[in-house]
């Protein structure tokens, strides 16, 4: 089949059906503020006590200034493929190729870390049993199986179990919040002081940042909210299933960042000024779960429980759609392995289903290699952590550098405040990337030498059996306008899908 062939096909089109508030739903539910608060709470408090809580305020805004960035991209280059396009229409197809392949690594290992919170740190005591690395693996897994039959069968169902679990997550979280707070004043449990401790770690060195290969206890505390605000751009993801793409997403991406933000930092108030002593609940394997259940009651805390089971395995959900869609945006060009299986649209269900089942499959895999290991939850997020402020970085650099030769923009402008942002922006993306020369990140930065060691192979391979970069070109680059003119009754998406 040839590339203009391919491109046309009625088999791997999708059907722009997302909307405005399902496009939030998307940023918002792989954001997910309980997810992340929930997996790197206990790591916080291990390595930079509560008062590594402070830490969240400085990630919101710095997060904020990147969604910002990213949300100029997405108003001038709406495709679905997020960075990979971006950076192969900007500069390159070969760099490009490079950034869709990081991105996919770490879209790869995110789904792993966030489903595994479900299974080590909320359904041990929302049934009473000890958590251990054997049965939090096979519940792991049995939720991406659940997950990619969803994707796979509906994209419209699962678009619309995203929504709802997302309002349960917004009416659920500011509900905890105001019941902790509330039943903390009435039983006189709220201890501020708290706010202010570090705990069981020594305050000597504690703001420390200038050793080699060690970070002090409260820039440690960062990654509570770098692993949290994350994944904002995956409404990016869906440029071309969403109407109006380029004023819609762009939207989507700073409202679900400050709202999180907001509500997280009110959470994570409620929850320390609760931690009674923190030497004992830092012990815990799973010491928000804790506290819910002892300041709000068994029946209250386990039905506040079962919400942020639901939040969490749709910010899992989310992080496979998004997994899925870039793995079928980077096969349509041609430029994923083995991409003459995963470009293609069911007929049946409308779905890119082989694209489902491959990141399901890889997910499993990886899951697999950290299965067995004590402190998998902790590797899992660090390179969760790691790779999106690579992709940040690199993202952010590209639009600075060229941001005066990008398209116009369709619907979202920063206008007199672009360079404040821009310069904010590298200023936060430095300091976080800074953070992970702690030794600590030896097994992170392991994960990420590994799969760019294997991207870099087929990389190769790719280069040698089309003659160099050139014959990476890609055969027909959607044009913009064909997306945008889809708003307008263009047949873009002719083909119906769920």
């Amino acid at each position: 089949m040839n590339s203009t062939k391919h491109h046309a096909s009625e088999h791997d089109t999708l059907k722009r059906d997302v909307t405005a508030f399902q496009s939030f739903a998307v940023a918002f539910g792989f954001v997910s503020i309980a997810t992340g608060i929930f997996t790197a709470y206990g790591a916080m408090l291990s390595t930079s006590g509560p008062m590594g809580i402070w830490t969240w305020p400085v990630v919101v805004v710095g997060q904020l200034m990147v969604a910002f960035i990213l949300g100029s991209l997405s108003a001038r280059i709406p495709v679905t493929g997020y960075v990979y396009q971006w950076a192969s229409r900007i500069s390159n197809p070969v760099f490009g190729w490079i950034m869709g392949w990081i991105s996919f690594t770490f879209l790869a290992i995110v789904l792993c870390a966030v489903d595994y919170t479900i299974a080590s740190t909320v359904l041990p005591v929302l049934f009473g049993y000890e958590g251990t690395p054997t049965n939090a693996w096979w519940i792991t897994s049995l939720v991406i199986v659940v997950q990619a039959v969803m994707i796979a069968f509906s994209t419209k169902f699962t678009q619309r179990f995203n929504a709802v679990a997302v309002t349960i997550q917004l009416v659920g979280m500011i509900g905890l919040v105001v019941l902790l707070f509330a039943a903390g004043y009435l039983n006189n449990e709220l201890d501020f002081s708290n706010l202010v401790s570090t705990g069981t770690i020594s305050p000597e060195g504690y703001y420390g940042f200038g050793e080699l290969t060690k970070v002090g206890p409260w820039i440690m505390g960062t990654l509570l909210g770098a692993f949290t605000i994350v994944g904002f751009e995956s409404a990016a993801n869906l440029a071309e299933e969403t109407r109006e793409p380029a004023r819609v997403v762009p939207k989507a991406m700073w409202q679900a960042v400050l709202s999180l933000g907001i509500i997280g930092m009110l959470f994570l108030v409620a929850i320390t000024a609760l931690l009674g002593d923190p030497a004992a609940i830092g012990t815990s394997a799973t010491p928000i779960a804790d506290v819910i259940s002892r300041v709000l009651g068994p029946v209250v805390g386990n039905i506040l429980l079962v919400l942020v089971v639901i939040s969490i395995f749709s910010c899992g959900l989310v992080i496979l759609l998004s997994g899925t869609r870039l793995v079928w945006a980077m096969s349509r060009d041609e430029r994923f392995p083995g991409w003459q299986l995963w470009h293609k649209i069911s007929p049946t269900l409308h779905t890119p289903v082989n694209a489902t089942i491959l990141v399901a499959a890889i997910g499993e895999m990886i899951l697999a290699l950290f299965s067995q290991q004590t402190d998998a939850l902790f590797s899992l997020f660090s390179a969760a952590t790691l790779l999106p402020a690579i992709i940040y970085a690199v993202t952010v650099l590209m639009y600075a550098a060229k941001r005066h030769q990008l398209p116009p923009s369709q619907g979202f402008s920063l206008g007199k405040w672009e360079v404040p942002v821009l310069v904010l922006a590298i200023a936060w993306l430095a300091f976080e990337l800074a953070i992970f020369r702690d030794a600590s990140f030896a097994k992170p930065w392991s994960y990420v030498a590994i799969m760019f060691a294997i991207g870099a192979v087929y990389l190769g391979y790719l280069l040698a059996s089309r003659g160099g970069a050139k014959g990476l070109k890609m055969p027909e680059l959607i044009a913009i306008d064909a997306i945008l003119d889809a708003d307008r009754g263009a047949d873009f998406n002719a083909t119906p899908a769920e």
